[in-house]
């Protein structure tokens, strides 16, 4: 049973993370980091067999963030957990920093894979859960997939492979928030329907609200009863989630703050620090 209030929490201090580490940079891939917070929540909030005190246990559950520019969110949650000191956030992509712009596992404790290049992300994770399943090993590999990064022919290549081997230590995640680099998915490559077309590749497949905490650790135990197949997860998401302001932003991928920007991620920053104090207080 997850303790609901506790990833509640822990994902408010993600969010939070977040936009302190990019605030503090002054620029940033803001949007697509956002919309993956509740499920990097459920992940290492509860669901995942991980040790921060030992980021290359064996027996641990792999994370790879294949959408590599969401990396902030992804620091802002092993930093929490507890991999490396949060003070360090703020040395996000600089000089000599251990926390480059997309995720380097030779750099950063807890980051199972070098990502940045989309599609080779989930190409990796398909390798990882099939090395585990030939070694009979019961570790679990989790992957987020980004929406426009589907439009590489790569990722679906994985999903065959993934289904055929019958990888049911694979967990994909979709983030499914509607927009890419340059626009809205629709309107560069229209996905159509992602949770038909990775049923229709061979992998149990359910759709949730993506910043629904409780609907995707839901999804995810649903996705362990089964045995023969894949496991993906469509996430409902918005670009931006969790800043009205930002939600709302139409060139939200990353963000040179004006003015105006500044001043709404100042004050999202704020609501943040004063809601986590008073749950503390209360």
């Amino acid at each position: 049973m997850m303790d609901l209030e506790k990833v509640e929490r822990f994902r408010d201090e993600i969010r939070l993370k977040t936009l302190q580490e990019l605030h503090h940079l002054g620029f940033g891939h803001y949007g697509g980091s956002l919309s993956i917070i509740e499920t990097l929540a459920v992940l290492y909030g509860d669901v995942m067999q991980v040790d921060p005190t030992d980021p290359m246990w064996g027996d641990r559950d792999y994370f790879i963030l294949s959408k590599g520019h969401g990396g902030p969110g992804l620091y802002a949650a092993l930093a929490v957990k507890g991999y490396f000191p949060e003070e360090m956030l703020y040395t996000l992509n600089q000089n000599g920093t251990k926390l480059p712009s997309h995720p380097d596992k030779n750099l950063t404790p807890g980051v199972d894979m070098t990502t940045g290049s989309l599609g080779q992300g989930i190409s990796a994770a398909v390798g990882v859960a099939l090395s585990h399943k030939l070694s009979e090993r019961k570790n679990k590999t989790f992957c987020i997939v980004g929406d426009g990064e589907l439009n590489e022919g790569q990722c679906w290549e994985a999903f065959q492979f993934a289904a055929h081997h019958k990888l049911h230590n694979l967990f994909v995640f979709v983030d499914d928030n509607k927009k890419q680099l340059d626009g809205l998915t629709k309107d560069i490559i229209d996905p159509i329907d992602f949770a038909a077309k990775m049923d229709a590749f061979g992998f149990y497949t359910c759709k949730v609200d993506g910043s629904d905490v409780g609907d995707i650790h839901q999804a995810i135990l649903q996705g362990m009863n089964q045995k023969e197949k894949p496991v993906a997860i469509i996430l409902d998401t918005i670009k931006g989630q969790g800043v009205r302001y930002l939600e709302e932003l139409a060139d939200n991928h990353h963000i040179r703050p004006n003015e105006s920007d500044t001043a709404a991620i100042e004050q999202a920053i704020h609501e943040l620090e004063t809601k986590l104090k008073q749950e503390v207080g209360g």
